[in-house]
């Protein structure tokens, strides 16, 4: 029997004497799938001779393949520690080796042992990772990403219906716990706002296949498996099975982002990804992030549920409370991304905020309302011809709550259909702002303050190029000083709503910074009501 060769192969293995080199400490670590030798210096991988319904290493032939396999695709994420595979060989008395004379029976992963101190999971631990490491990690893999292989086998694996058929697949394997183990009310929450999402958001699925975000990637990217030694090193990825490595860069980040979560690491992996989505020119990455998070969370949950289905008693709980801390993840990530958010951008004129709401609504795929639009289409707000003075014609304040009033109703519309919205005006009054806070509250949505601010010798640049301007806004620098009387300080908002950003600052560094700041803010709402 190909098990009990196995066993005769890891117990000749379980001796020191075994290998042709010095063995400082010999452990044995065994997972479902493998046999994994720690000597000190060198870690020996067995593939153990099973047949699952996502693997098979039931032949000697399997088992070599997949081996090289590990070992090909474990080198694009790392330098100087895969080696090869070696064979176990069986000699005519019978003795087993390692590369020794006889019959291959065997075949292993040689690999360089890697200090488990400098694994990323251990230096959270001792709190010793530093803002740097992750910032490189996230370039790292943002480099990793552009030169994987994509083609349009893996393309495929990005098609919408593929990813329904992945998780739809999670839901009917979670089917056996759900009820015992699994809380039904909230489970069923995460299945139908996941499916509506799937259906609601078709073309950004699409549009990812045709930006070529969909690559061969590591498929297991969990902090346990990242080591600052010698640089980066990543191992580990699913060699086993090509459509758990196959797909958007965003679920590979996703498993991350969520174990960092897991971990108590929140605002550690926003620094990451805002390291990736500046290298990548990538910010759609968060408008899939909890989607994919909440999908790979109930991957973990599936994983902890059958974990404890096979323990028994009290072996049991450890898996049940793992359980319950994933359930617990994806459907806090299953609320992220179901609920809508408000986005007001406020500010003095010529502050950037125009040009920054427009970006974040089209990175986003978010509806974007704009004051100076509102009031230019008619609708009983009539746009005098030429420049007028301040607080004159469409300006006058009466004039001005009518245009948000119907900036608030068209976004009321949005929000009551379930979709984001972003509010591009001035909000120069903290009554406008608090009406639209109120809205938010009202139909049940986050909201969020973009208060776009720079130097006035900024704003009165921008200003002047706009005297041959034909835009919306009739905004001139002569109109400054009434502008900056006017505008009431933003002091009613906590942290978790309003964030202030410096538009002196380069465009895209400003965007990157709303893009992560405003994902933080949105993710202490949720947890608000939790």
């Amino acid at each position: 029997m190909p098990i009990e060769n196995f066993e005769q192969v890891c117990q000749a293995m379980a001796d020191p004497d075994f290998y042709p080199h010095p063995v400082v400490e010999l452990r044995r670590i065994d997972t479902h799938i493998s046999a994994v030798f720690l000597t000190g210096r060198w870690v020996y991988k067995l593939k153990k001779p099973v047949n699952f319904e996502f693997l098979n290493f039931e032949t000697l032939a399997a088992r070599r393949r997949y081996c090289r396999q590990e070992v090909t695709l474990n080198q694009r994420l790392s330098h100087d520690i895969y080696e090869g595979i070696v064979a176990i060989r069986r000699s005519e008395d019978g003795r087993l080796s390692l590369e020794g004379p006889g019959e291959a029976v065997e075949y292993a992963v040689k690999m360089v042992q890697l200090p488990d101190e400098d694994s990323m999971k251990s230096l959270l631990e001792r709190k010793q990772i530093e803002t740097a490491q992750l910032k490189k990690l996230g370039r790292y893999l943002a480099a990793f990403y552009e030169r994987s292989e994509r083609s349009s086998e893996i393309d495929h694996y990005g098609d919408p219906e593929v990813i329904a058929y992945n998780m739809e697949e999670n839901f009917r394997q979670m089917e056996p716990f759900v009820g015992e183990w699994v809380p039904a009310e909230k489970w069923e929450f995460v299945r139908q706002v996941s499916r509506a999402f799937f259906r609601n958001w078709q073309h950004l699925f699409r549009r990812r296949i045709a930006t070529q975000r969909i690559r061969d990637g590591h498929g297991d990217l969990r902090c346990e498996h990242i080591y600052f030694f010698n640089g980066i090193q990543i191992i580990d990825c699913i060699e086993f099975n090509d459509r758990f490595r196959y797909g958007d860069v965003v679920s590979d980040l996703a498993f991350l982002h969520m174990d960092l979560e897991h971990l108590g690491h929140a605002d550690l992996s926003r620094t990451v990804l805002r390291a990736y989505v500046e290298q990548a020119d990538d910010p759609e990455l968060y408008s899939l992030l909890d989607f994919y998070a909440a999908y790979r969370a109930v991957v973990k949950l599936k994983v902890a549920c059958l974990r404890a289905a096979e323990a028994a008693g009290a072996n049991a709980v450890p898996q049940r409370q793992e359980a319950d801390k994933y359930m617990q993840q994806a459907y806090r990530y299953a609320l992220q991304f179901s609920r809508p958010t408000l986005w007001v951008f406020a500010g003095l004129p010529a502050t950037g905020k125009s040009a920054l709401s427009k970006q974040l609504a089209e990175d986003l795929s978010l509806v974007r309302l704009e004051s100076d639009e509102v009031r230019t289409a008619g609708n009983g707000c009539p746009m005098s011809a030429g420049v007028v003075a301040y607080g004159e014609g469409p300006y006058r304040l009466e004039m001005r709550h009518r245009v948000y009033a119907q900036m608030f109703a068209r976004a009321q519309d949005q929000l009551k259909s379930g979709r984001s919205a972003v509010l591009d005006a001035s909000f120069s009054r903290a009554k406008w702002r608090q009406d639209a806070h109120q809205l938010a509250l009202d139909l049940d949505a986050n909201f969020i303050v973009v208060e776009c601010a720079c130097r006035e010798e900024t704003i009165r640049k921008r200003l002047l190029r706009r005297d041959d301007d034909s835009g919306l806004s009739h905004a001139r620098v002569h109109h400054l000083p009434h502008m900056k009387k006017a505008f009431e300080p933003i002091t009613e908002f906590p942290p978790e709503i309003y964030l202030r950003v410096d538009t002196d600052l380069p465009f895209l560094e400003v965007l990157d910074e709303i893009l992560t700041r405003g994902y933080a803010c949105k993710c202490a709402q949720i947890r608000a009501l939790l």
